[in-house]
């Protein structure tokens, strides 16, 4: 019994030996594949919610559906080559009428409410005869413009189903705009160069940028978010997936993203989205004054005590300015009680007043400070001059 223990105990030693030398120079052998390098796994993070604070997933769970590509094109007259002009070339060649083709666009934009309605920039459809939305699902919709605002650079697209059927779209939440502060981390949704959608992080650089020449009504967030061709009319949402601005523009020498993008608050967007929906257009209030800011050396010269206010620098005949006695050569330092600081400042408290409302307008003439009442009027459609 003692021999036969000992001959186990010897064959299943070696046996053991030679499964652990295979499993070593052969392990293919034995049914292992040999790891490339030996990582450590890091444990599950979804279980715990051990990594939530450094992952937007949520964010982008509740946004990314929202978030569409607008694709548009219009049709451009080729201009006749001028051989057809001659005779000769037309008796081989004939008569060819001129040519035709089509420019193809790209943007994004934001579902904001289920039943079809899409907020996107103005120039990503300004000239657009054709223009087709597509959703984060793949599916594609014809689309038609409801209206739309320049002087924001916003517009408001819908789609609507096929007959029998029911749109169901995922509409974004409208976060409160007015909470951001410098600092915060935001995340910039669209379809930058078309390579399909796209989140960016971020934060806010600043709020309130204005004097950039690029709407006539500014008040951007700017943010270091990458921004690039395609984003513009997509969404800024913050880290819970509220919809903060609409991505308007970058400031850029290269065409590319050196973060630095601008985007609409919210609260404007909404609000010009709902007077579109509502109305088909934008009402503005309107007085028919020209004004150009006060630098030091004309605050010197007039002898003022700051820089603050507006100069009005024309009035046009026959508007609600010139009937109420404003004059080229006026400071206007506030508009309903409200001081005005500059320019800017004077044109969006003027835009915000009812038309047909009256309201009392502060100026110094000369040395002399007075008070003067106009009737508001309504502002015409946009000239790309800013001017109120």
């Amino acid at each position: 019994m003692r021999r036969l223990w000992l001959i186990f105990a010897q064959t299943t030693t070696v046996a053991l030996a030679l499964f652990f030398v295979i499993g070593v120079l052969r392990p293919d052998w034995v049914g292992r594949r040999p790891a490339v390098v030996e990582v450590p796994a890091a444990a599950s993070s979804t279980a715990d919610g051990a990594n939530a604070a450094a992952s937007y997933r949520e964010a982008a769970r509740k946004a990314l559906p929202s978030v569409v590509h607008v694709f548009t094109s219009q049709k451009i007259r080729l201009p006749k080559h001028p051989l057809f002009d001659d005779p000769l070339f037309r008796h081989f060649f004939g008569d060819r009428p001129d040519g035709e083709t089509r420019s193809a666009g790209l943007g994004s934009g934001v579902i904001v409410s289920s039943n079809g309605y899409i907020l996107t920039n103005y120039h990503v459809v300004e000239a657009a005869d054709q223009i087709e939305v597509g959703l984060n699902d793949g599916s594609t919709f014809k689309a038609r413009v409801v209206g739309s605002d320049p002087d924001t650079d916003l517009a408001v697209l819908q789609i609507r189903a096929a007959k029998g059927e029911e749109l169901k779209l995922p509409a974004i939440t409208f976060g409160r705009a007015e909470d951001i502060r410098v600092g915060d981390v935001v995340l910039a949704i669209g379809n930058p160069f078309g390579v399909g959608q796209t989140m960016t992080m971020g934060i806010v650089s600043a709020l309130g940028r204005s004097h950039l020449g690029i709407n006539t009504f500014e008040n951007f967030i700017q943010t270091d978010a990458a921004i690039n061709p395609g984003n513009s009319g997509g969404a800024l949402v913050d880290t819970q997936g509220a919809l903060i601005g609409i991505n308007t523009a970058i400031y850029s020498r290269s065409g590319g993203s050196l973060g630095i993008g601008f985007a609409i608050p919210a609260t404007t967007a909404k609000s010009v989205m709902e007077q579109i929906i509502q109305n088909g257009s934008v009402t503005r209030g309107w007085v028919g004054v020209e004004a150009q800011e006060i630098t030091s050396e004309l605050a010197e010269s007039f002898g003022l005590p700051d820089a603050d206010g507006a100069l009005i620098a024309g009035v046009q005949r026959g508007s609600p300015a010139d009937s109420a006695g404003i004059r080229p050569g006026d400071i206007l330092l506030a508009i309903a009680g409200k001081p005005v600081k500059d320019p800017q400042a004077m044109l969006d408290l003027i835009a915000g007043q009812e038309p047909g409302s009256t309201i009392s307008f502060k100026i110094r003439r000369e040395k002399t400070l007075m008070d003067l009442r106009l009737k508001v009027g309504k502002r015409p459609p946009p000239s790309r001059r800013s001017n109120d």
